[in-house]
């Protein structure tokens, strides 16, 4: 059985369109025939509630406590229980996507990671599983339909279970606005994961043998830069104003601190490490959301912003393909 590739799109900044990014990419890469499962590990439940309609979505988490639930919280809360190993839950379909629904219990379960974390430095076997909890629940899911990628839906912070989350990961991208806020954001996230990795390494070297430990080895694939106004076929002034200080900080506070530890968590200074570009679809995205629907395939009647938008995401989905190739 194959690993396949996690990928969380991270940012601890807010409001900078993480879920409806991550629901685009997974419909384009399920376009072009890559099997995907989304784990929507927000306690937002944004992504869920992007995918499901709002009757599915309240009558999932009002059974979530349930043996036979379906959401991320019915799969962890044995293990927040400490009465076994997570629960395999079938995921929900979604189209030709898989989707773990969120659950706002989540929240809870963060509060436990956050202990299981600390006490994984005292070597307690209980507290190390509890940390890999989340990267074997994954696993478990893939050993019964093997999927091409998965993505977390990750929630904007830098709390214990965006931790974990990025920790499993193969890669991670930071999606940015074009402004002073996503600029600040950059210079402690950098900071946060080499932390993380950091901290992983020292617990992997005191665990006990034959501990389930997560991978600790998340690449920068790179940054996104969206939601950005485009007059004509240009770029606005203040966009291209913070974009250039964007890839700047890119650099100087994600991809070389990280580097500091692994060089190959993050690319080399010569190379601009943008994995797309998506304008403002402000009302199409409007749309799509309501409709649970891929933004080029909703009813819209902005026939261009859609192509426009289907053109990019594809871009974005066939060039996650070619850099998460080798491994």
């Amino acid at each position: 059985m194959s690993r396949p590739v996690r990928i969380t799109i991270f940012n601890h900044k807010g409001g900078v369109g993480k879920t409806t990014l991550t629901a685009n990419i997974a419909f384009a890469l399920s376009s072009i025939g890559k099997s995907i499962l989304l784990v929507d590990s927000d306690p937002q439940c944004n992504l869920t509630s992007y995918l499901l309609s709002d009757d599915v979505v309240d009558e999932l988490l009002n059974h979530s406590d349930d043996t036979d639930g379906q959401t991320i919280w019915t799969a962890l809360k044995p293990v927040f229980d400490n009465v076994g190993v997570g629960r395999f839950v079938a995921p929900t379909p979604v189209g030709n996507i898989a989707l773990l629904p969120g659950d706002i219990k989540l929240l809870e379960f963060e509060e436990f990671l956050g202990d299981a974390w600390n006490d994984s430095f005292k070597r307690r076997l209980g507290a190390l599983r509890a940390t890999s909890s989340v990267s074997d629940m994954v696993s478990l899911l893939n050993k019964r339909k093997e999927y091409d990628f998965i993505f977390y839906d990750a929630g904007p912070n830098i709390g214990p279970l965006n931790r974990i989350l990025l920790l499993d990961s193969d890669f991670f991208i930071v999606p940015v606005a074009c402004d002073l806020f996503s600029v600040r954001a950059l210079a402690t996230l950098g900071q946060t994961i080499k932390k993380w990795v950091m901290d992983a390494h020292t617990i992997r070297q005191i665990a006990p043998d034959e501990t389930p430990l997560l991978k600790a080895a998340p690449k920068f694939l790179g940054y996104m830069p969206q939601r950005f106004k485009i007059y004509g076929q240009t770029m606005t002034k203040q966009a291209t104003f913070y974009l250039r200080r964007i890839r700047s900080r890119v650099h100087e506070d994600v991809a070389s601190v990280l580097r500091q530890i692994d060089k190959n968590l993050a690319p080399k200074r010569s190379v601009d490490p943008v994995v797309g570009t998506v304008r403002d679809f402000t009302a199409i995205v409007q749309k799509a959301q309501q409709e649970g629907v891929a933004i080029w395939e909703c009813s819209s009647t902005d026939t261009q912003g859609k192509e426009t938008a289907r053109k990019s995401f594809f871009e974005i989905a066939s060039r996650i393909i070619d850099q998460t190739a080798v491994r």
